[in-house]
């Protein structure tokens, strides 16, 4: 059930990014408040690849924004390499920010229109070097050629002559430019074919080895984030649901909304029974007013009052395996989603 708490986090020194108790939050124009994130605490290892899931709307992409300071968070601490870019000035930032990078959802939209791919994608060097133009486009060339794009081809051409999924590889290229620490992936498949999506997932892979690369991959599809991912947060209506590494997830989820999740994965057999339990009887609780106590409560058959009373911590229920919820030994009484069917990616 969504909670708080720092029981998953490492120590800072074994990190290259840490966020504590973040919090993002929107203002309507009828005076309430958006809760995008409350309270959310995460790290990432270098090196390592975090799924950060769930549905539409539990506040992954602000999660994501939140991290390259795009806007400032709410209150909280984002720290990459030790340093809060909470507390940076416009400058610091602006040249911290080229150890981060982000991959959008949309690929043609993230794409300037006007520009030529050449020039998309070194538009970082133009800024902060190098500032000869053979040395830019022999960095550009080798970038596109990795992503399996070819240079002489692209170059001169413009994101509406390409492809959905080739303008998602042009966008990796571009954010692999300034050798960055850290990529975060929005959603950077859920827009292309099943078949595209193998594809990137693949060379995503292959990438983070190549330059040494540590992601942030956010999705809603726990399906997509298996292979990818090292570890995987669950988060609902702004909270954390669950944190585990990524195998132990699967085969043993320890909270009712990942189960939920899990369960939702869709079986490749035009035969299989529909599972009609798994329709949510509740109307989706808003952002703006969220529930007391665990913020699952509402959709979740295992709530009881302490539910609405109280929040619930994140608490380990084994190795690198933690999860906040009241109930945690009910849910693992139950039969587990891969006792029942195959998840497949």
């Amino acid at each position: 059930m969504a909670g708080t708490g720092k029981a998953h986090l490492r120590p800072a020194e074994e990190v290259l990014l840490r966020i504590e108790d973040l919090v993002v939050e929107f203002p309507t124009r009828d005076g309430r408040v958006v809760h995008a994130v409350s309270g959310v605490s995460l790290d990432i290892a270098e090196g390592e690849t975090l799924g950060l899931v769930g549905e539409s709307g539990c506040g992954k992409s602000s999660t994501g924004r939140a991290i390259l300071q795009l806007p400032k968070p709410t209150s909280g601490r984002v720290e990459l390499d030790g340093t809060d870019l909470t507390e940076l000035g416009p400058e610091e930032l602006r040249r911290r920010r080229t150890d981060v990078q982000m991959i959008f959802q949309d690929p043609i939209s993230s794409l300037n229109p006007r520009r030529k791919i050449g020039e998309v994608v070194a538009e970082p060097l133009r800024v902060w070097g190098p500032k000869d133009a053979d040395e830019q486009w022999t960095l550009v060339s080798e970038l596109l050629d990795a992503v399996g794009i070819d240079p002489d081809h692209a170059r001169n051409k413009r994101a509406h002559q390409f492809s959905g999924g080739q303008c998602q590889r042009i966008s990796i290229a571009r954010a692999l430019v300034m050798e960055p620490k850290l990529i975060i992936c929005d959603e950077p498949v859920s827009a292309l074919d099943v078949s595209v999506q193998a594809q990137i997932l693949n060379m995503l892979e292959s990438l983070k080895q190549r330059y040494g690369l540590t992601l942030v991959f956010i999705a809603h599809d726990l399906a997509v984030v298996k292979n990818i991912s090292d570890r995987v947060a669950v988060m609902y209506l702004g909270k954390i649901c669950e944190v585990s590494e990524s195998d132990q997830l699967y085969t043993r989820p320890a909270h009712p909304y990942t189960r939920l999740l899990l369960e939702s994965i869709p079986v490749p057999d035009p035969l299989a029974p529909l599972d009609t339990d798994l329709v949510a009887e509740e109307e989706l609780p808003s952002p703006i007013d969220p529930p007391s106590g665990c913020r699952f409560r509402t959709r979740c058959p295992l709530a009881t009052d302490i539910c609405s009373e109280t929040e619930p911590q994140m608490k380990s229920i084994g190795d690198d395996h933690f999860v906040a919820c009241h109930h945690v030994d009910r849910v693992l009484a139950q039969p587990g989603p891969a006792d029942a069917r195959p998840i497949t990616v």
